[in-house]
């Protein structure tokens, strides 16, 4: 503990589940090594999401323009857009960080491999934002996510939880 009393007790942070996604994915894009590392463009070529309060689907056109730093982190950027399943147009928006350790990059690699990969082995944590005009959703403007992203053939899916 702390001797600074400007230090207060607050409550413990807290989730409730928000949606599980699925994000398709077209062929990747490499713009190659930069000054900052190297800049892969994964961009969506679909999906779908699904939770107790809305669900819909991923439109094409959205992606994750990653950047990988030396040390084999990738540094997540993702824009997509959602269409709920009434019509409803939402901007969802997350940074995060994907950790793979260096015994696993090789299979993760391999794209007949590595949607097998136990998620438990490594670390893909994002903190999901969202804005919509719609006024049924405009709860989404307020929250804060959390979400932890796996992948899958064909793509990515993440389990998104609201900070409650």
């Amino acid at each position: 503990m702390t001797s600074d009393p400007r230090i207060k007790a607050v409550e413990e942070i807290k989730t409730a589940p928000l949606f599980d996604m699925v994000v398709d994915l077209n062929p990747r894009l490499t713009i190659g090594d930069g000054p900052v590392g190297r800049r892969i463009v994964f961009g969506s070529a679909g999906g779908s999401f699904e939770g107790p309060r809305l669900r819909g689907t991923v439109l094409a056109g959205g992606g994750d323009w990653a950047l990988f730093r030396p040390d084999g982190a990738m540094m997540l950027d993702v824009r997509l857009t959602l269409r709920t399943e009434d019509d409803a147009l939402v901007h969802m928006t997350y940074g995060g960080r994907w950790i793979t350790p260096p015994e696993l990059r090789a299979e993760i690699a391999d794209p007949t491999k590595r949607h097998q990969v136990d998620p438990s082995r490594y670390y893909f944590r994002t903190n999901p934002l969202f804005e919509t005009g719609a006024g049924k959703y405009a709860w989404l403007n307020d929250i804060v996510c959390v979400g932890s992203g796996y992948l899958i053939e064909g793509g990515i899916a993440y389990r998104i939880s609201q900070v409650v």
